[in-house]
């Protein structure tokens, strides 16, 4: 939990300053993250005090995206570091990566850089029978066990970078054969590296860079009941305007509401829905046209700009409500994706469909905690749901009863406990949609 009355950038320096201190003590060390605490951050910084001891660091992603990401951050922050990257013969680069980084699908091909980045997959076939003395694991939870026992002959000693409320690792085979084995292959890598490694020492960074005073005690208090985080900035420090007049529909009243909040709940009326909902679907991109009408001007630590249509996200729980909201018309440049997708990105203002609106049950993947947890904490301003009402209803008559199984832990919170914490909040927020007519 967060030391009352020591300011957030000690805190958050006094936990980074451990972590790098215990990375020659031990062979492995683990960094749980919440949202927007710094990963990257820390990965960026540990990858150059790494590198400074002249020793060569392999870095794990998860995605061609997150390796990307990573190479833009240490060419910006750590300038003179020699990267490379590897790739599928038929990767191309990038603009924002171009000349960043040395490309080569195989290794001999990179020459001899400081640092090379890839995904966990390109890793298990490029290695070449090469052992490094560190790793960094990027993402880790969302890093399947058996990825990670295709790599872990490579390196010495490793840092796994993660945040353990967020989705579980996807996989489309069905698991429950494995299940309460100590080597369950769908399990995450850092789930199966402390079942076999209890002795690693464990950090926790305490602040969220990215939530703001009025969204980081619901997702900590949801999502991380057990370990906390606070928020970087304080009450008022952030503030998002609207620079043209509105016009008092209840598409307006909502956006003003999580502007002036930080949250809002646009409520349809009660019904069950096929899960592309066209009412929720519309509503859904009604509001990202509102909102970029209205004209919004963001203030934060970082100083004041306008809030265009790249700093406004849609997140949905499914590939075709993604489609249809797409449909509807939402604005050019909204990012319009699936909690899957939008995990580790960064916006303004999020407009989500709740996965359980309009539901007749409560299914495990609705229920799941990442997923909710995903979607309602891309924001640095505010988060606007647009969901049918009854969902609580719905969550009383389907109580979390999954079957026991032996040797596996119990995952806290629930998706059960975890919507009714968030939903509880947002009805403090709510506004209720106009009649249809």
């Amino acid at each position: 939990m967060s030391a009352p009355g020591v300011p957030a950038a000690e805190e958050a320096g006094a936990v980074v300053r451990a972590v790098l201190d215990d990375l020659p003590r031990h062979r492995g060390v683990v960094v749980d993250s919440p949202p927007g605490a710094g990963k990257s951050t820390l990965v960026v910084r540990a990858a150059g005090h790494l590198a400074a001891t002249g020793e060569p660091l392999m870095i794990i992603a998860q995605t061609n995206e997150q390796v990307d990401d990573l190479i833009v951050r240490l060419a910006a922050e750590q300038p003179g570091l020699a990267i490379g990257r590897l790739s599928a013969g038929d990767y191309s680069a990038p603009p924002r990566v171009a000349g960043k980084a040395a490309i080569a699908s195989k290794l001999p091909d990179l020459g001899e850089p400081a640092v090379v980045l890839a995904t966990a997959d390109k890793w298990a076939w490029a290695a070449g029978g090469r052992t490094w003395p560190w790793a960094i694991v990027d993402e880790a939870y969302q890093m399947r066990s058996d990825k990670l026992l295709r790599i872990a002959g490579m390196f010495e000693r490793a840092l796994f970078v993660g945040d353990p409320g967020q989705l579980d690792p996807f996989s489309v085979v069905d698991g429950e054969r494995w299940a309460g084995l100590s080597w369950d292959p769908l399990q995450s890598a850092v789930a199966v590296l402390l079942r076999h490694n209890p002795g690693l020492p464990v950090h926790r960074l305490p602040v969220s860079w990215r939530l703001p005073a009025s969204a980081a005690p619901v997702v900590s208090a949801a999502f991380y009941p057990f370990t906390g985080f606070r928020a970087g900035t304080g009450p008022g420090e952030r503030r998002l305007r609207f620079t043209a007049g509105g016009m008092r529909t209840a598409y307006d009243r909502a956006l003003e509401e999580a502007a002036a909040s930080g949250w809002a709940l646009y409520e349809l009326p009660e019904r069950h829905t096929v899960r592309t909902d066209a009412d929720a679907v519309r509503a859904v991109a009604v509001l990202a046209t509102r909102l970029l009408q209205l004209a919004p001007v963001a203030l934060s630590e970082r100083g004041e700009h306008a809030v265009g249509p790249e700093r406004v996200a849609i997140g949905a729980a499914h590939r075709d409500q993604v489609a249809a909201i797409l449909a509807a018309g939402v604005p050019p440049g909204v990012t319009v994706d699936t909690a899957n997708r939008l995990q580790g990105r960064e916006y303004d203002v999020t407009i989500v469909l709740h996965p359980l609106s309009g539901r007749r049950d409560a299914t495990a993947f609705h229920l799941e905690s990442g997923r909710l947890c995903v979607l309602t904490s891309r924001h640095r301003h505010a988060c606007v749901v647009v969901a049918r009402a009854g969902i609580p209803e719905l969550l009383d008559a389907h109580p979390t009863a999954g079957g026991v199984q032996l040797n596996v832990p119990v995952r806290f919170p629930d998706g059960w406990e975890a919507n009714q914490a968030v939903l509880a909040h947002l009805a403090e927020h709510r506004v209720a949609a106009a009649p249809l007519s």
